[in-house]
């Protein structure tokens, strides 16, 4: 059975660094569910409950804000301006960027 391999680093620290059955991460624009041998795909993160699913079975969760994922083979990178178990009690500095904000940002850049 294929498996991802994710990596999950914050400014901090690694988070985590292992395989994995599935992963789903807060996206800025909703949930992303990623399996083994998705479509390569980089997305903006945004705030909220990042769930890695274990070959083995359970899980680990953590609280992640802002950053980037990247999928490519089942190799799956996720850079996250705050992880932790819960969330902080301020949120980095354009970790809280809403939807509005990104597509206006989008459009002034061409």
């Amino acid at each position: 059975m294929s498996e991802l391999q994710v990596r999950l680093v914050s400014p901090d620290s690694v988070l985590y660094e292992g395989p994995a059955a599935s992963v789903v991460a807060p996206a800025w624009d909703g949930k992303i569910g990623i399996l083994p041998s998705h479509a390569p795909m980089i997305a903006l993160l945004g705030s909220g409950e990042l769930s890695i699913d274990l070959p083995e079975g359970g899980s680990q969760s953590f609280f992640v804000a802002g950053g980037v994922l990247r999928i490519e083979g089942d190799e799956l990178m996720i850079l996250t301006e705050y992880g932790g178990d819960a969330a902080p009690d301020e949120l980095p500095a354009g970790a809280a960027l809403n939807a509005t904000e990104i597509l206006d940002a989008m459009e002034s850049a061409g």
